[in-house]
């Protein structure tokens, strides 16, 4: 029952303010079963082909994040379930979302995701890329899609303070926006930022959700995991 314990570790270090998501890309249903009857709900999957069959074969109370880079033509596959992409980095994604959503007669809840780390390899609008977007009569006339907070992924690196940093920018833009653009907004409350190797910082630095892996279900042999 190690990642039942694993589990009890991490939510026993989270503050009142934080919810965790198991990040289970590339984990077998056993695993993610036992992870959910451990009690946890919320799961983070980052491509489409892993996410579908997943949901398709596990307890239909799990809630699923999309956590990974969503290719416009990709939603159609979640629209019908999805219940929070974290990755959200353009208009035209923005816009497609609220298509399917409508489909679906549903509204699908998003995080706009920033680019705060050194690597020019992630994802995510910078700050004027943002005002912009959010600016735009396009996003303001969208009904069926919500946009519930922000996300991103700090850099790579052994360099603490660098890290917190990142974080406290983030969470600095995610405060401006809720003081202004998202003023009325009740719902505009979630900031996901933390992962295996950093979510500590991040909870210290004002995180709402973090996307944890590897602590949970045991190392990868990708040499990129976190």
């Amino acid at each position: 029952m190690a990642i039942a314990s694993n589990i009890e570790t991490v939510l026993s270090e989270l503050n009142t303010n934080t919810r965790l998501v198991a990040i289970s890309k590339t984990r077998t249903e056993a695993e993610i079963l036992e992870a959910y009857h451990a009690g946890q709900r919320l799961f983070g999957e980052n491509k489409i082909q892993e996410l579908v069959p997943k949901h398709n074969q596990l307890p239909k109370d799990i809630e699923w994040h999309m956590i990974g880079h969503l290719q416009t033509n990709k939603v159609k596959y979640i629209a019908s379930f999805i219940h929070l992409i974290h990755s959200v980095d353009s208009l035209g994604l923005y816009i497609e979302i609220d298509k399917q959503a409508r489909k679906m007669n549903r509204v699908i809840d998003c995080l706009l995701q920033v680019h705060i780390a050194q690597e020019e390899t992630k994802f995510g609008l910078n700050e004027q890329e943002l005002q912009d977007l959010i600016s735009s009569p396009n996003f303001l006339a969208i009904e069926n899609v919500r946009v519930v907070g922000l996300m991103g992924m700090a850099s790579l690196t052994d360099n603490e303070e660098h890290i917190r940093s990142e974080f406290r920018y983030l969470a600095k833009l995610f405060n401006k926006l809720k003081t202004n653009q998202f003023k009325d907004n009740l719902y505009f409350k979630e900031l996901s930022m933390g992962m295996s190797s950093d979510y500590k910082i991040a909870m210290e630095e004002g995180s709402t959700l973090i996307r944890v892996g590897s602590k949970i279900f045991g190392e990868r042999v990708y040499p990129t995991e976190r």
